[in-house]
């Protein structure tokens, strides 16, 4: 059964909550970031943390708050005294050039925003989230606020089909098949920048990193099911366990006053 506006409006809010918890969008940026998610069945439209509101930070945001849009970035529907968030046009141009994506995030984390002013890649430094920067990622090379239709359709542009984008000096722009992904996406480029700012400060520009071979070799592996020692579990469970804890882990948390 396919999600409703309201289911929508409440996934939203819990996600842009949810970015706050993980530290993504905290202190002085408590306010600097946003989640947003297609409506499905109307994938010409999305909704997203806007502006405007008596308590505009992130880990306050409720479903009321979020501000229904269109691919142009117009404001469809939103509380009174709100707007879209100022740079709805990395939404609505992501959504534009990706029809099978379904979830778009921005948000402003430390060490990310370290590495794209550095102008070094953010190469592979642990198993989670290696996938994500086995390949160099895009670098959209201005600080400004994406406010235009021609500075969002760049940024998208660039982005092309990888899962993220940095913005120099401003963050970073992740996307997923769903909120999750999307979150994640952002939450696994954020630790693996810090790693890199890291390993920068002990050991030079010229620090070791994974190398490709050893990407390579976590892709195409036996699936667990045909494993001898996981076979029977395995059917017992009738599946492969899921391991997305930390999003449902971070969600509970979160809504609990939704």
């Amino acid at each position: 059964m396919a999600d409703t506006i309201a289911d929508v409006r409440y996934k939203v809010a819990m996600a842009n909550r949810v970015l706050s918890a993980c530290g993504l969008a905290t202190g002085h940026r408590l306010s600097l970031g946003h989640a947003s998610m297609r409506i499905p069945g109307q994938p010409d439209q999305f909704l997203v943390k806007g502006r405007g509101y008596q308590m505009d930070a992130l880990p306050a945001m409720k479903p009321e708050d979020m501000i229904l849009c269109d691919l142009d970035g117009n404001m469809l529907d939103g509380p009174p005294g709100s707007t879209q968030c100022f740079e709805v046009k990395i939404h609505s141009c992501v959504y534009k050039l990706n029809p099978g994506i379904q979830s778009v995030v921005h948000v402003h984390p430390t060490f990310t925003v370290l590495m794209s002013v550095l102008g070094l890649p953010i190469r592979p430094m642990a198993q989670e989230g290696v996938q994500l920067v086995a390949k160099t990622l895009p670098l959209y090379p201005h600080t400004r606020t994406i406010q235009t239709d021609e500075e969002g359709m760049d940024m998208a542009t660039q982005m092309g089909k990888h899962k993220a984008i940095l913005l120099q000096g401003h963050g970073a722009t992740t996307r997923g098949a769903d909120l999750e992904e999307a979150v994640m996406n952002m939450l696994n480029l954020e630790e693996q920048a810090k790693m890199n700012y890291y390993a920068l400060s002990a050991l030079g520009p010229n620090y070791p990193f994974i190398p490709e071979t050893l990407v390579a070799e976590m892709s195409n592996r036996t699936p667990l099911a045909e494993l001898p020692h996981f076979r029977d579990p395995i059917a017992r469970a009738k599946g492969q366990p899921r391991v997305g804890g930390v999003w449902k882990y971070y969600t509970e948390l979160v809504s609990k006053d939704l």
